[in-house]
């Protein structure tokens, strides 16, 4: 993993940007993107200068001094919110300003450490911080991605060798999961998703204990965690000769796949990008059938920053990992999601994805 240390620094250059003295980081996908721990409970405080306080409990105490960076100062306390007061204090006089994440501590968490800490310490919201540097991917980061994508694409090929009609969808489901696990995969990035014929109208559809038939379209939407970042992706596949409606239905979301993934730039807005595919839907009299945004970042989480929507207010970054996927979705008739994760270039974007996208038949 990419140093430690480099990413504690750059945090505690975007203190001085809020104004913050530290900040207190809580949310474990944070603390472990910060300081490469990995176990259900620590955090992390990264103040002025050079000062980096991680603190678990007695269980995790050879897992910190194994995966926690040198340059923190590891710690063990039996309450970890009542410890770090230990470490936060006025200096000079003056208030010292603690930034906690307020997107992931609870209102219990936080009046409890209200409670405890110092007079003279403000708590003060700071949400986002760290999310916002997680957004722009190293090449270290960029290579996890990259190989959790070929993991995955590698399973679903193989499950696919195994026929997809006759098959309950949970089958499926669960034999492309453990292939997954089989070949690597710490999980799933995600509950993998099987749909077939009007189930798959539901973009979120969990897989039943019914059998796919023959001449009907199937989604797929599946990714691993490898290494401590996800992958995502989706094909939609025909068991069959189909209804030209679906076959129609297919090809519209294919060319909205296509075009607005070739607008995916550095530079370009997140808003701007989901317009491409939300026109071309909309012209052909899908836009009511088209109801959730373009694509989301990917990193070590599968569904974070930045969004490609039509509420977004992102601009691309050259590093970022991003989805673009595109669906129609008729009710009680069917549903078609195409999906791919790229990293975003100067020029326009990496595709991770090696799966063909032209509809393939899976009998």
């Amino acid at each position: 993993m990419s140093n430690p240390m480099d990413r504690a620094d750059r945090v505690a250059a975007k203190l001085a940007e809020r104004e913050l003295d530290a900040l207190l980081v809580t949310d474990l996908v944070n603390v472990r993107w910060l300081t490469g721990y990995t176990g259900s409970n620590g955090l992390a405080l990264v103040g002025p200068a050079a000062q980096r306080v991680f603190l678990t409990d007695f269980r995790y105490l050879t897992q910190a001094s194994e995966q926690v960076a040198d340059g923190w100062q590891r710690e063990i306390a039996p309450e970890l919110q009542q410890a770090v007061t230990g470490f936060v204090g006025p200096a000079d006089g003056k208030t010292v300003k603690l930034g906690f994440d307020d997107a992931h501590m609870s209102v219990r968490d936080h009046t409890a450490l209200a409670g405890r800490i110092a007079e003279g310490v403000e708590l003060v919201a700071a949400g986002g911080i760290i999310e916002d540097l997680r957004a722009v991917k190293d090449a270290d980061e960029q290579a996890r991605i990259r190989a959790a994508a070929k993991l995955a694409d590698a399973a679903l090929s193989e499950v696919l060798t195994r026929g997809l009609a006759g098959r309950t969808e949970r089958d499926v489901a669960l034999d492309l999961e453990m292939t997954m696990r089989r070949a690597g995969a710490e999980s799933g990035s995600f509950p993998s998703i099987v749909a077939s014929g009007t189930h798959s109208a539901l973009p979120h559809a969990v897989p039943r204990d019914v059998e796919i038939p023959k001449g009907t379209l199937v989604t797929i939407d599946w990714g691993a965690q490898l290494d401590g970042y996800a992958s995502d992706c989706t094909r939609t596949y025909a068991t069959g000769e189909l209804d030209p409606r679906d076959r129609e239905i297919y090809e519209l979301v294919l060319k909205a796949q296509i075009e607005s993934l070739a607008a995916v730039r550095a530079g370009a807005g997140g808003r701007a990008v989901d317009a491409v595919a939300r026109e071309i839907i909309t012209a052909a009299g899908h836009g009511e059938h088209f109801g959730h945004g373009l694509g989301h970042g990917v990193g070590a989480e599968v569904h974070e920053g930045p969004r490609l929507s039509q509420r977004s207010e992102a601009t691309l970054e050259v590093g970022q990992v991003v989805t673009v996927e595109p669906g129609v979705y008729v009710p009680g008739a069917v549903g078609v999601r195409i999906e791919d994760l790229a990293i975003v270039t100067a020029d326009g974007s990496d595709v991770l994805t090696s799966l063909p996208k032209e509809l393939q038949i899976i009998e």
